[in-house]
């Protein structure tokens, strides 16, 4: 079974005043929203299923979003195993006002593929096929092994 796309999926929202918390910076929240809504799209268009979230790890927030930015999130398909999708995403704010834009958020988001039944169904399998590509396999393959290995404690 081949996946169905490898193209990276951008999602764009605009801060507006009520997803801001009293500094007029985006809620973390909110930004954790957009990209979990972003893996879950990306690993649906990679393998068509429907999948769901279950877990995320090394989130890193790198500098704050203020009112009025827009937030453009990228997420792709970094690595799969038998039934789950970990999605690189990466969260950019962009200024209105002079269009620059810098890295904001980043974080793994691992995701299941389920039925409906919410029971966990095969998915294609990722093959690397540049040297990025195999590095980030490689880093989201150690993230989900530290994961498995403290679940059995």
């Amino acid at each position: 079974m081949e996946p169905f796309s490898k193209e990276p999926v951008t999602l764009i929202e605009e801060v507006f005043p009520q997803d801001t918390n009293s500094y007029g910076t985006l809620f973390g929240g909110k930004l954790m929203e957009m990209m979990d809504k972003a893996a879950g799209i990306v690993a649906s268009k990679f393998a068509h299923r429907e999948f769901v979230t279950v877990s995320v790890d090394t989130m890193e927030f790198k500098s704050p979003a203020r009112k009025g930015d827009l937030i453009e999130v990228v997420g792709k398909v970094v690595f799969t195993s038998t039934h789950s999708a970990a999605c690189k995403v990466k969260a950019y704010a962009m200024s209105k006002a002079d269009w620059s834009r810098k890295e904001i958020c980043s974080g793994f988001f691992f995701m299941v593929a389920i039925d409906n039944q919410m029971r966990p169904i095969p998915i294609p399998q990722l093959i690397p096929e540049t040297p990025e590509e195999e590095i980030e396999w490689q880093e989201a393959s150690a993230i989900r092994q530290d994961l498995l290995a403290r679940k059995k404690e």
